[in-house]
């Protein structure tokens, strides 16, 4: 009997690119205090432990801020902030060392029993922490003496890369040392960041309590910009929820500044988010990097295989009409796709006709997945601007059921004498296609 859903035959298909991708790769995973005192945990750890499986190289960075605090109450001891920073004086150092010790403990831990009656069963996870981490006293800022609050000085880099490439999964808390053997407390997302710069990682990853930035409507914004990150960032308020996420966001930047590819939030309390930011094209949380991840762009011979794809199924349903490889293959200049993440998810062409200023708008498809975001008009306002730069006056297309969302969108039904004389040849009466147009 077959145990596995068309669902998870899906997912491991779309996942295979993907895994490749990956293989090989640098990866520094952030996991804060609250993420580490989540019931979550075992599940984001059997994760990491699946990554490293499929040949990812894996630094995890951690905090212990809910820790910390913790054991300060439990010593009748008060926290001091200046600017949203910890200032460590020594009695809150021991309270730093106690936690970050004992999170290291538990992580190593997971590591290891976590893979008893789990997807890793049988594996063998090497674990490995050290003094990779040189710090200096962030000292006194505004009147304010910081202490034992320290900042990254320096990242032995080199000894880092040597136990990735022998497998290892390096361990880094939110503490550094100083060349005279002082400890200092370094803000987790900070030293994250440094980490992935100096080891020119591919991926920053981030835990957090939420999957990203939202949209005004409350929608998940899948990708962004440092420059369009930054200006969420400069909205954010000064309540709790906001500082912690502009602490990742603002780490995120930072990292793509620095040189890192990708920096990708996702939230510690929704089990499987990791796997599904980096094995699925739309991901889970939000993403800031350089790269245009999603795209509206000229088709290359490169394309076709994805074109003929995305339009066998309205083919089939007898929407389009047939094209065969050595067609789309000659016209395929005359396309523009939109490529998420190496995927061909949409295209339209436009057809001109020589001698007339008029030009045809054709084989206009969203992959149905991807049917939202306006991702249909954004299509049909590249062709358009296409046309305008062509110097053409009008665009139709023939169509038999999507005649009421060209409608919506301007054009207006024609007769078959409007066609030029080309077109009007090769007008299939049988079809019934509707005729739509559109002066630009």
């Amino acid at each position: 009997m077959n145990d596995f859903s068309p669902e998870y035959v899906k997912f491991f298909r779309q996942s295979s690119p993907y895994i490749h991708a990956h293989h090989g790769k640098t990866f520094v995973i952030t996991l804060g205090g609250e993420a580490l005192a989540h019931e979550n945990l075992t599940n984001i750890i059997n994760d990491i432990a699946l990554l490293s499986s499929l040949g990812v190289r894996m630094v995890l960075v951690y905090g212990a801020r809910p820790q910390i605090e913790s054991r300060l109450k439990e010593k009748g001891l008060k926290s001091a902030y200046y600017q949203n920073r910890r200032i460590t004086d020594k009695q809150s150092l021991e309270c730093v060392m106690d936690a970050v010790g004992n999170l290291r403990a538990l992580i190593e831990s997971l590591l290891s029993s976590s893979l008893v009656n789990s997807p890793m069963q049988g594996a063998s996870i090497r674990v490995v922490s050290g003094n990779f981490v040189t710090a200096k006293p962030l000292g006194v800022l505004d009147g304010k003496d910081f202490q034992h609050t320290g900042e990254v000085r320096r990242i032995d880099d080199k000894a880092i890369h040597q136990l990735l490439d022998n497998n290892y999964i390096v361990l880094l808390p939110c503490l550094g040392l100083s060349p005279t053997g002082e400890v200092f407390n370094i803000e987790v997302e900070e030293l994250a960041t440094h980490t992935a710069i100096h080891l020119k990682a591919e991926k920053l990853i981030l835990f957090g309590r939420h999957g990203g930035i939202t949209s005004e409507d409350g929608q998940l914004i899948s990708q962004l910009s440092p420059a369009t990150a930054k200006q969420y960032l400069d909205k954010l308020g000064q309540k709790d929820d906001q500082l912690h996420l502009a602490r990742l966001l603002s780490s995120s930047i930072n990292a793509c500044l620095g040189g890192v590819e990708r920096a990708q939030m996702v939230n510690f309390q929704e089990d499987g988010s990791l796997l599904l930011e980096l094995f699925t094209r739309d991901g889970r949380g939000t993403m800031v990097s350089h790269d245009r991840y999603e795209e509206i762009r000229t088709a290359t011979i490169e394309d076709v295989t994805g074109i003929l794809e995305l339009i066998k199924p309205m083919e089939k349903a007898g929407v389009l009409r047939r094209r065969s490889r050595k067609e789309l293959e000659r016209e395929i200049s005359l396309f523009r796709v939109i490529d998420l993440d190496g995927t061909i998810i949409g295209c339209a062409a436009i057809h001109p006709f020589s001698g007339e200023k008029t030009a045809e708008l054709a084989c206009l498809v969203v992959h149905p997945e991807y049917r939202r975001n306006q991702r249909g008009d954004s299509l049909l306002e590249a062709i358009v601007e296409q046309a305008k730069q062509q110097k053409f006056e009008q665009v139709f297309v023939l169509t038999t059921q999507t005649i009421h969302w060209f409608m919506e969108r301007g054009f207006k039904e024609v007769d078959a004498k409007a066609l030029p004389p080309e077109k009007r040849r090769q007008y299939n009466v049988k079809r019934q296609s509707k005729i739509l147009a559109l002066a630009i």
